[in-house]
């Protein structure tokens, strides 16, 4: 039996951190950012593949200072765990499908990071439109830059995955059966 579950551990952790993520998503990240969700528009700067200033602008003013506050505790706790939280979960289905491929670890590390600073850049955003000052364009492009570039790697991360699940379904239909 513990050689069983030595065998196949990452397995097991993979699984693991996936039913994580579900419930992290669900009874976690959604009742937290449900205080600064409108009915129309998005429910994130981050969920767009980019933004321009205007988006930002509109995002903002469409917004309470309470909900506006409340954006911010998500972006600075909720969200930041969640990044990591998803970066367990793929990295883990990498080692499993790619063990001898670490390398491709480095993806879904980035992808955190830069969901992280993109997060920090959004803060610096929010801050200055609190304190009624003009958000620099600038900053707007660098966050969308952070952004679409988190995007893409998040979409690679996906690729690497489904390559994997492809890969070890090929070896599982085509492995002779003993009998």
């Amino acid at each position: 039996m513990i050689a069983y579950f030595k065998k196949n551990r990452t397995l097991y952790f993979a699984i693991g951190f996936t039913l994580v993520f579900l419930l992290y998503i669900t009874y976690i990240l959604a009742p937290f950012s449900s205080c600064f969700k409108l009915d129309t528009g998005p429910s994130s700067l981050g969920l767009s593949f980019s933004y321009s200033l205007e988006m930002v602008q509109k995002f903002f003013e469409s917004r309470t200072q309470e909900q506006l506050l409340c954006y911010s505790e998500f972006l600075q706790i909720w969200d930041a765990i969640f990044a990591f939280i998803y970066t367990l979960m793929y990295a883990s289905w990498i080692v499993y499908f790619f063990n001898n491929k670490r390398l491709l670890l480095i993806i879904p590390i980035v992808c955190m990071t830069a969901d992280w600073a993109e997060n920090y850049v959004e803060l610096i955003m929010l801050k200055t439109y609190l304190n009624s000052g003009p958000i620099l364009e600038t900053l707007v492009s660098i966050g969308s830059g952070i952004n679409s570039f988190k995007l893409i790697l998040s979409s690679i991360t996906y690729l690497i995955i489904l390559i994997g699940i492809i890969i070890k379904l090929k070896t599982v239909l085509t492995k002779p059966k003993l009998h």
